[in-house]
C-alpha cells in the first residue's frame, strides 16, 4: 500500500510538473509594460487619446484603458473604438457608434461607422494618440487600416502617435502574397503590403509613415507624415509564434478566439469570401480551420488534397454542426487542416488549392460559378487576377507566380523597419 501511495503522488508530481512546464512565463513584455516601466515616458502632462479593443492588456490581463486612466501624470482624455468596439461588445460587422464609457466616464468615438478616419472633431484637445491593440499579421485585418487612418489625421493636426508593439502571431519570417492593386484598395486592404507581411504593428506603423503608404487615400495628395513613436517590446524575437511568447491570448475580435486562430486566418480567410460556397467555422469551435459543405465527402477531400504534398500542413476529416450560419444546425462534412511544419508551409495557399480539389471533385460545384458575389474576394485579394485566372482554369499552378511576384522585393524593403 504504501509502494502504491508513493506511485500515485509521484504521478500528480509528474503531472503539476507538466502542467507549470505547459503554462509558460512570460518572456516577453508588450509596449505597454515598456512604456509602464518607463514612468509613461512621452505621455506625462499630455492629454492622451486612446484606440484600443480587449486585446489591449499587460501580462496580468489588465486593461491598458485602465493603466493609463490610472497612471500618475497621465490625462487620459477619449477613448476611440475599432471594429467590435473599445470593450469588444460589437458583433463583427457592426457598426460602433460614439458612446460614453461606463467604466471610466471618458468618451468614445467610433472609427468602424459612419467615419473611420478620426474627424478634427474628434481628435479636438488631444496631444498625443496612443494605439494598443494585438494585430493578426494578415492584410485585411480592419485594425491595420484603423491605425494608417489615425495617423493620417493625427499627421495632419500635428498630433503625434504613440504605437505600443505587440507580436506579430504569424512570426516575424512569413512574407506571402501579391501587392495590393488600383483600385482594390479598400478598408480590408489598405496599403500596397503582402498578405502576410512578417511585420509586427509597430513595424509595420513605421513603414506606412515612411514609405509615405498613405499616399492615394485621396487621389494625388501627399501624405501626412505623422511624429510616431514606437514602445518596443522586450524579449521578442522574429522566430516567435504567439506560443513561444508565453502571453495570454485575448481574442482581438469574436472570430479569433485561440493563440493560434491567426495562422488559419490567414490560410482560409480569403475563401471564406466567397459566401455560399464553403463554410470556414465560423459559427463553429474551430473558426477558420476547417472547409467543409453538407454535399462534401471528407475522405474524397481530404485524399484529393493530400495527393497535392502541400508542404507543412496535413488533414483530417471532420463533421460538424454550425449553430450559426446559413448551415445552422446542419451536418457539414470537410476537413481540418493542421501545420505540421509551419516554416515549409506556404499557409495562404492553403485555400485556392480546396477551391481547385472542389472543381476536380464535383464540376457543378466550382467555387467562382456557385457563389452570389465576389466583390470582397477580390478587396481581401487585393487584386482580380486570382479570381479571374482561377476561375478559368482551376488550376492553382497558374496563379501561384503572380500570387508570388511581390514577396521579395517586399521582404527587401520591409527590413529597413526591423525593430526586432
Amino acid at each position: 500500500m504504501k509502494r502504491l501511495f508513493v506511485s500515485i503522488l509521484s504521478a500528480a508530481a509528474l503531472a503539476l510538473a507538466a502542467i507549470s512546464a505547459d503554462a509558460k512565463q512570460p518572456v516577453v513584455k508588450p509596449g505597454i509594460e515598456v512604456l509602464r516601466e518607463s514612468g509613461f515616458q512621452r505621455l506625462v502632462g499630455k492629454r492622451v487619446g486612446l484606440v484600443t479593443n480587449p486585446s489591449g492588456v499587460d501580462s496580468q490581463l489588465r486593461s491598458t484603458i485602465d493603466i493609463l486612466y490610472n497612471a500618475p501624470g497621465v490625462n487620459l482624455v477619449a477613448l476611440y473604438g475599432p471594429e467590435h468596439g473599445v470593450r469588444g461588445d460589437v458583433y463583427a460587422g457592426g457598426h460602433v457608434t460614439d458612446t460614453k464609457d461606463e467604466r471610466t466616464g471618458l468618451p468614445v468615438y467610433s472609427l468602424y461607422g459612419a467615419t473611420r478616419k478620426p474627424t478634427k472633431e474628434m481628435l479636438q484637445g488631444i496631444d498625443i494618440m496612443v494605439y494598443d491593440i494585438q494585430d493578426v499579421g494578415a492584410r485585411s485585418y480592419t485594425f491595420i487600416s484603423t491605425l494608417g487612418l489615425v495617423m493620417e489625421a493625427c499627421g495632419e493636426l500635428g498630433i503625434e502617435v504613440m504605437v505600443l508593439d505587440r507580436p506579430n502571431p504569424l512570426g516575424g519570417h512569413k512574407i506571402e502574397g501579391c501587392y495590393v492593386e488600383q483600385p482594390f484598395n479598400s478598408f480590408v486592404s489598405q496599403y500596397k503590403i503582402p498578405y502576410v507581411y512578417g511585420l509586427t504593428v509597430g513595424e509595420l506603423a513605421e513603414m506606412i509613415n515612411e514609405e509615405g503608404m498613405n499616399r492615394g487615400q485621396k487621389g494625388n495628395q501627399a501624405p501626412a507624415k505623422c511624429k510616431l513613436w514606437v514602445v518596443p517590446m522586450e524579449g521578442w524575437t522574429r522566430d516567435m509564434l504567439y506560443e513561444d511568447t508565453g502571453l495570454p491570448w485575448i481574442l482581438p475580435s469574436p472570430n479569433i478566439p485561440y493563440k493560434d486562430t491567426p495562422l488559419y486566418y490567414a490560410s482560409s480567410g480569403v475563401c471564406g469570401e466567397l459566401y455560399g460556397f464553403m463554410n470556414i467555422g465560423i459559427g463553429y469551435t474551430l473558426p477558420f480551420q476547417v472547409f467543409g459543405a453538407t454535399w462534401l465527402d471528407p475522405e474524397k477531400l481530404k485524399d484529393r488534397l493530400e495527393s497535392y504534398n502541400l508542404p507543412g500542413v496535413d488533414f483530417r476529416t471532420i463533421w460538424f454542426k454550425p449553430f450559426s450560419g446559413s448551415a445552422k444546425g446542419e451536418l457539414v462534412g470537410g476537413v481540418q487542416f493542421f501545420f505540421t511544419e509551419y516554416e515549409k508551409a506556404r499557409i495562404t495557399e492553403v485555400q485556392f488549392y480546396v477551391i481547385q480539389a472542389v472543381a476536380e471533385l464535383y464540376p457543378n460545384k466550382k467555387a467562382f460559378e456557385v457563389i452570389s458575389g465576389y466583390g470582397l474576394f477580390d478587396k481581401v485579394c487585393g487584386t482580380d487576377y486570382v479570381r479571374m485566372q482561377l476561375g478559368k482554369t482551376y488550376k492553382v499552378s497558374d496563379i501561384l507566380d503572380y500570387w508570388r511576384k511581390d514577396e521579395e522585393a517586399f521582404r527587401a524593403l520591409s527590413q529597413n523597419y526591423h525593430i526586432y
